[in-house]
């Protein structure tokens, strides 16, 4: 592909630079979950390859849970959104994130990661049961550097934050990490919006179910990096069997084609609600990019756009968060986000029931996830859902701690 490329254009043709040669205009999809061997010693060399990270060679792809064509297209075509050099998918978000702390560990004897809060409750519960065998401090952003030490294996940061979109330095977190490579959630501003290896990080992960496939039908998750980084990542997947299932990368290849003109529409219908929930007397406090303020100037710099994730914080708390996600119409009560329909969640409830209750969100903090419907509709919906605000509620039924 020619390298001038527009990103519109590259979210459409990238991945499918070989269709002409096979004769066919729409992504295949192969299914297969073995494949026939030329012979035993060049199947076996491929095999090899394949176990230990590597390519398939003239042995051919042998058995899915190594390799797969369809799997690969759509790795190409993210790495060159991302521009990366490599990217290796996965059949979630969170055996993504598995993948890169046990790729570090393994190949660097090392046991201990920083993680920056907030980040995503999923990865926040991994991280914290220590079920990898790691250690891991927790720290602000300021504190990376006093953080990191000589068994540092891996820096993990996410920008915007979840669920209350903060935004933090990359190439300042990149800096503070020295030599410990930085790996960036990049989920919520997707390959559109912000493009972590551009800035230093070592890896750019994302949880593909969600805007990069954004039509709520697919799981998976895709880590975009060097291709000796890809390489450590894809031994960890071919022996713990992670491998994006073929279907599911074809559906998230399918919707990188739209992606960039989704997002923008999805972050267009954002700000109109932000502007209207700000004027909204039972709303105390809006999260949302900028806002409040770009003291560090990374709207612009970092961040192409302010994207389509919004957090609200409800005066009366808890009690007002369970009426608000119950009594809307339009906005689907679901965890997820990104899709083409708009989503609303109560993070503390729910994405981050598992966090330690001092970094859980506020129990007023509502999560929207703006879709593509009218922005007039959304608003409406979200305004029949406050006047709901002084009912009556249950606030005993709230979760513990919450």
């Amino acid at each position: 592909m020619r390298p001038t490329l527009r990103p519109d254009s590259v979210a459409v043709h990238s991945g499918r630079e070989d269709l002409t040669g096979l004769g066919v205009h729409a992504l295949p999809l192969d299914l297969s979950s073995t494949n026939p061997l030329p012979d035993l010693e060049t199947g076996g060399d491929s095999y090899e390859s394949m176990a230990t990270g590597g390519h398939p060679t003239e042995g051919g792809h042998v058995y899915a849970r190594l390799w797969n064509p369809t799997v690969a297209r759509f790795e190409t075509a993210l790495a060159t959104l991302e521009h990366a050099e490599s990217a290796v998918a996965f059949a979630s978000g969170m055996a993504a994130m598995t993948a890169a702390v046990l790729s570090r560990t393994m190949s660097t004897g090392k046991r201990h990661v920083v993680a920056v809060r907030p980040m995503y409750g999923g990865t926040d519960h991994l991280l914290s049961t220590g079920l990898l065998g790691t250690e891991v401090s927790w720290c602000t952003e300021d504190e990376i550097a006093a953080t990191v030490r000589p068994d540092t294996a891996l820096v993990l940061v996410e920008t915007p934050a979840n669920p209350t979109l903060e935004l933090l330095d990359i190439r300042a977190a990149v800096e503070a990490a020295g030599d410990v490579p930085v790996l960036v959630d990049n989920t919520f501003a997707t390959p559109v919006l912000q493009n972590p290896l551009d800035l230093g990080a070592a890896m750019a992960l994302h949880s593909a179910t969600k805007y990069l496939g954004g039509h709520g039908d697919v799981v998976g998750g895709v880590i975009a990096c060097s291709e000796e980084t890809a390489s450590a990542l894809r031994q960890v997947r071919a022996v713990t069997g992670g491998i994006l299932h073929p279907l599911g990368a074809y559906l998230l290849h399918r919707g990188l084609a739209t992606l960039p003109l989704r997002v923008r529409a999805q972050q267009e219908g954002a700000r109109q609600l932000v502007a209207w929930l700000q004027e909204q007397d039972e709303v105390a406090h809006v999260h949302y990019p900028g806002l409040h303020g770009d003291p560090r100037g990374l709207i612009g710099t970092q961040m192409r756009g302010t994207g389509a994730m919004i957090a609200i914080t409800l005066r009366d708390g808890y009690a007002a968060a369970a009426r608000l996600t119950s009594s809307v119409d339009l906005f689907t009560h679901a965890v997820s986000l990104g899709g083409v329909d708009s989503l609303i969640q109560h993070p503390a409830a729910l994405t981050h029931r598992p966090v330690a209750a001092h970094a859980r969100p506020d129990a007023g903090v509502v999560r929207l996830s703006v879709g593509l419907e009218d922005p007039l509709d959304l608003i409406d919906d979200l305004a029949a859902g406050l006047a709901q605000y002084g009912a009556t509620g249950d606030a005993s039924r709230r979760p513990v701690g919450v």
